[in-house]
Formats: C-alpha cells, structure tokens, sequence
C-alpha cells in the first residue's frame, strides 16, 4: 500500500466516521472467509457496512471525529462495524456473535459516548429505528381508527333495528 493509497483509506474512513451513528469495534481471530462473507452480507441487508483496515490508519482517520474513544479499542486484527441507524450495526454483530466463536465484539461508540461489550449488548436489544417508526405509526392511526369504529356503532345499530322491524313486518 503506498503513500496515496494509505491517504486515501484515512480519508474514506474519517468520511465514514463523520456520517455515522454507531461504531462497533469487533475481533476476528481466525475467521474464514466464507464466515467473513456472510458476516457482511448480514451487515448490508441491515443498512450497516463492515470494514477491516489497519490500526494505525484507523486511528488516524478518528481525528477530528467524535469516535476519539475507539482509538484503545484498535489492537489487534479487528473490523469496524458501522451504520446510520444507531441499532443495526450493534444488532447484527451481537447476532453474528452469538452463532462464530471466532468472533467477538470489544466495544464500540455512540458518538462521543464509549460503548463496553455490554453497552453494545444494550444497543441491540433496542428496537431498530424501522420498528419504532412503525410503532409511532400504529399509535398514531389506532385513536383515528376508535373514532371511526365509534362513529359508525350507531348507524350500524340503527340498520339492524330497522333490519329487525323489516323481518318482523315481513313475517
């Protein structure tokens, strides 16, 4: 990797630190590559992306960013899992950990906020922003949805009375 190369990776990586919403910071001693394949397959359909670069660029491209914390994190062979939505990354690595041995998760930031293993745990066990929306949604509709139940009962009831006094006529 030559000097251009390496200028490059730093900037990609300070870019990608400034946009995102959560940084999980994972061991992958001895994974194979079909193991890492899925891993980030798993990290695409989540909205997340998952990066293994050297340390010393990593801990370059954190200047300047609020994931100046994550800088003790970085020894060793370690991948970068990152994602807008401040749950996705978190989730699908404590989901890929649960299932690889070969893989671990160290810590991780939200922000300027540190994250342990657990911390990172924590964040994924939070609904996903996806889901939250939804709920939103449903709280929303559910108070439009009673009034328009409400509003038609006694229509419907009146119908069924002259439906009543209709048969018994008939009969």
């Amino acid at each position: 990797m030559d000097r251009n190369q390496k200028a490059e990776a730093v900037a990609e990586l300070n870019r990608s630190f400034s946009e995102v919403g959560v940084v999980v910071v994972t061991r992958n001693l001895g994974m194979t590559v079909s193991q890492s394949t899925a891993l980030r397959n798993k990290m695409r359909d989540a909205g997340a992306t998952y990066k293994v670069s050297k340390n010393k660029l990593a801990k370059i491209a954190l200047d300047g960013t609020d994931y100046l914390s994550l800088s003790d994190l970085l020894t060793g062979p370690v991948g970068l899992a990152s994602s807008t939505d401040p749950v996705a990354a978190a989730k699908v690595a404590v989901d890929f950990a649960k299932t690889n041995d070969k893989f671990e998760i160290v810590g991780g930031a939200m922000g300027a906020t540190a994250l342990d293993v657990e911390g990172v745990k924590a964040l994924a066990s939070l609904p996903s922003l996806d889901e939250l929306r939804a709920k939103i949604t449903g709280l929303l509709v559910a108070p439009a949805t009673k009034i328009a139940t409400i509003a038609q009962a006694p229509a419907a009831q009146l119908a069924r009375v002259l439906s009543a006094y209709a048969e018994k006529e008939a009969a």
